[in-house]
């Protein structure tokens, strides 16, 4: 048996109407017209849409595009046609109107109807277009019309206390009922002139037309090596090398690690590690001035790791998003280590939110804070796609802390968590010794995702960059259609995590 798909055309027709006359037995002398065909084949040729088997016309689907705002949620057959003219089909339009679908009995065992929706919808989502809606017929109804309004009917077949030969297909192809669209088509007597408006969002809809390739972002992660400096001029050196770098390639984000700046505490060595830093956070002000200058020139948007802020009399230890227009966005690590604590005094920040970029948005949290479940799970609840979490860790369980907590939050908020921390070892640096670190980009686990949920990882404890590509838009399916949809899933009945 051999199933092909492909654009209907007029050389088609008598097979089309000897097609609808067996699928549609109750209304055989409603058959499309050939002019109607060759009007629909000429002026929107991929809308129309038929199955041959085996070189037979088994199915058949004619859409058109319209400016649903002219119609709005209250029209009938001949409104969204213009009397079966199509003048209401317009390519600037923003919806896919489907206008027929039928399918031959005797091949209805093979499920073409179901490989018709798809392929409108994957016409939907090539044409950028906000929805696919229909008037779909409700053929079971008149077995009920006695006893149950339409709209209590249609809540039955919903609920599947009733099946419904149409309206139950377009519920299990994800079609959302909209309301009950009276005298919709005058001759359909099974469904009692009524007709269900039904919706299909395409989740990819956007208003850049390109949107299909702007949901790719690249990420470029540094594994900083610890190294001494022999002043600040070589440290700004490094890190314009791996900007340069990243730009080269067409990063979107680069990520440097936490504190990654602390190779420039060595003068300080002879004051107390809190005293230390404190001269550190002096420097703050001139690498974040610095870096941003690097973005805008490299044409992509760095997060600065972090870096020691001293502000009334209190340490923190403060992220930078430099965006490549220039922006700058702030962002204090909230959850502090009892080493922090003990050996800086730092006070956690107090701000936890998304930042928009010309990437969508994304999240910021520093190491520690990426081991409470509840921060990164705010930060998806406001749209977070991709958390970044710069971290500092000096053994290997350390890092495998923050390692398999990322990995997590990556699963259950449903977007991409980027890792990137430093290396080897800095000597003669107070409380700064060893490194451990291995940048690694995770992802949710789901068919569309690599199978271990790891899109990249970094040789462990060896400098070097990592560049990977994500796609956002596979993660709009996956809230949609994945096999688990954690964020939709919640018992918020139950339970909420909240920002006070």
């Amino acid at each position: 048996m051999q199933i092909e798909t492909r654009a209907l055309n007029v050389g088609d027709y008598e097979e089309l109407v000897a097609t609808m006359r067996r699928a549609y037995p109750n209304m055989s002398e409603y058959v499309w017209s050939k002019k109607s065909i060759e009007k629909l084949t000429k002026m929107f040729p991929e809308g129309q849409i038929c199955i041959t088997v085996d070189g037979k016309l088994a199915a058949v689907a004619l859409s058109i595009i319209v400016n649903y705002d002219e119609f709005g949620d209250d029209h009938t057959y001949a409104d969204i046609t213009g009397n079966y003219t199509f003048n209401t089909h317009t390519s600037s339009g923003n919806v896919l109107y489907g206008i027929e679908v039928f399918v031959d009995p005797q091949y209805r065992e093979l499920r073409l109807a179901r490989r018709l929706y798809d392929t409108r919808k994957e016409l939907c989502e090539q044409l950028n277009l906000k929805s696919i809606i229909l008037g779909g017929r409700i053929p079971d109804y008149h077995k009920y019309s006695h006893e149950l309004s339409a709209r209590e009917y249609i809540r039955k077949v919903r609920d599947k206390e009733i099946y419904d030969s149409v309206l139950s297909f377009q519920l299990s192809n994800n079609f959302l009922p909209i309301r009950v669209l009276k005298k919709y088509l005058p001759e359909d007597e099974s469904s009692r002139e009524n007709a269900v408006l039904l919706q299909w969002n395409n989740i990819y809809y956007s208003k850049k037309p390109n949107t299909m390739q702007d949901s790719i972002i690249r990420l470029g992660l540094v594994q900083w090596q610890m190294r001494h400096f022999k002043d600040i001029h070589a440290f700004y050196e490094q890190v314009e090398f791996f900007v340069n770098v990243m730009g080269d390639y067409k990063s979107d984000f680069v990520l440097f690690p936490e504190l990654f700046n602390t190779p420039l505490l060595a003068p300080f060595n002879n004051l107390s590690e809190r005293d230390s830093m404190i001269e550190l956070a002096k420097m703050t002000d001139e690498i974040k001035r610095k870096i941003s200058e690097f973005a805008i020139s490299y044409n992509v948007n760095i997060i600065s790791g972090s870096m020691p802020v001293f502000e009334n009399n209190e340490l923190y230890n403060a992220s930078y998003l430099l965006h490549r227009d220039g922006r700058i966005d702030e962002y204090r690590k909230v959850h502090i280590t009892p080493n922090e604590r003990k050996y800086y005094g730092m006070k956690g920040g107090n701000e936890i939110r998304v930042f928009d970029t010309d990437c969508g948005k994304i999240g910021l949290v520093i190491c520690y804070d990426v081991e409470f479940p509840e921060l990164p799970r705010i930060l998806a609840d406001q749209g977070m796609k991709i958390l970044f979490v710069p971290y500092l860790t000096d053994t290997q369980n350390a890092y495998m802390r923050v390692r398999h907590c990322a990995a997590a939050r990556a699963i259950e908020n449903e977007c991409y968590v980027a890792i990137a921390g430093c290396v080897g070892n800095l000597p003669g640096v107070n409380n700064m010794d060893i490194q451990f670190g291995q940048a690694a980009v995770f992802t949710p686990s789901d068919f569309a995702f690599p199978s271990n949920a790891i899109k990249g990882e970094a040789t462990p404890n060896t400098e070097m960059t990592l560049i990977v590509d994500v796609d956002l838009n596979l993660l709009k399916d996956l809230h949609h259609n994945g096999s688990v949809q954690v964020m939709k899933d919640r018992r918020k009945d139950l339970y909420e995590t909240y920002l006070k």
